[in-house]
């Protein structure tokens, strides 16, 4: 099997943590302490096999933002949401024009070696 590499691997293990957290776990404390333990007051860890067979430690984490006196929470948040999705949309544009680029040049040699020919 070959080796995934490690942002397919890390994207995995962080899907199937935030699914256990939001889509499975019921709310009983005993079943999260099955999954969790707790690492200190701001964390908790689980151990989860990775999808090239390698054990891996996991921890969530909470991080309570400062209060701020330009902004509410709620516009705080927003704004960190709207920055993602922005810097995700730029990747994306980044990525097309790479591979328009890289269609441009395949064409331009494929027709650099028809006139060699």
């Amino acid at each position: 099997m070959p080796k995934l590499t490690k942002n397919v691997v890390d994207s995995d293990l962080r899907t199937r943590i935030f699914e256990d957290l939001f889509t499975i776990y019921s709310g009983d404390e005993a079943e999260l302490s099955n999954h969790y333990t707790k690492v200190n007051d701001r964390q908790y860890g689980a151990i989860l096999v990775d999808k090239n067979g390698v054990e891996r430690y996991c921890r969530v984490g909470v991080i309570v933002a400062e209060e701020r006196e330009d902004m509410t929470a709620r516009e705080l948040m927003q704004s960190e949401i709207d920055a993602y999705n922005a810097k995700q949309e730029e990747k994306a544009e980044k990525a097309k024009a790479k591979a328009e680029k890289a269609a441009k040049d395949k064409a331009a040699r494929e027709a650099k070696e028809k006139e060699g020919e």
